[in-house]
């Protein structure tokens, strides 16, 4: 089972699309792939001012904080985010602006096409260890074990079978990919 570990730290920034700030990419399927080709895609993003939204037709959403506070305005009204906070699923066309509501705030993004994937992102605090058969430390089936420090996630790219996540007093976003049939 190909594994990778990432390390947030060591990725090079790159400009949003709409050219509105700048965005660390974590993982994007297929490897060569870009803003508007890509199958799936998880990155992370700074945002220190207000500003929309770039728009993504045909894209599944899922966004989430690492740091700070975040304001949406959206047709249906206004959400806000918080770090370790639920995250927050739409639609790529949908037209949002966001302001960060005290400093800069730092976000999760996972994105997938619609109609090739099945997508989700859950915040988890953890206690102990905790059993995941659906979809810090991580260890495998296999008893591959993998100690996470903040801003760095593990990528499997196939089905691990059984996965144990640990931790004491420890969060931790989980983002599930599946190809629809």
């Amino acid at each position: 089972m190909p594994i990778q570990l990432i390390d947030l730290d060591c990725l090079p920034a790159s400009t949003w699309k709409n050219g509105g700030g700048s965005t660390r990419q974590l993982a994007i399927a297929p490897a060569a792939a870009g803003l508007d080709d890509f199958a799936w895609r998880i990155s992370c993003a700074r945002v220190s001012g207000a500003g929309p939204f770039s728009a993504f037709p045909g894209i599944q959403r899922s966004l989430a904080l690492l740091e700070g506070e975040l304001l949406l305005q959206r047709q249906s009204g206004t959400t806000t985010l918080c770090a370790g906070g639920k995250s927050l699923d739409f639609s790529g066309e949908e037209p949002i602006s966001a302001r960060p509501l005290a400093g800069e705030v730092l976000d999760l993004n996972l994105m997938s096409r619609r109609a090739d994937w099945q997508q989700g992102l859950k915040s988890l605090q953890l206690h102990g260890e905790m059993p995941l058969t659906e979809l810090a430390e991580v260890r495998l089936q296999d008893g591959h074990a993998f100690s996470l420090h903040a801003r760095q996630a593990l990528l499997l790219n196939d089905e691990p079978g059984e996965l144990h996540l640990h931790g004491q007093q420890a969060h931790c976003y989980l983002g599930l990919l599946r190809r629809l049939s």
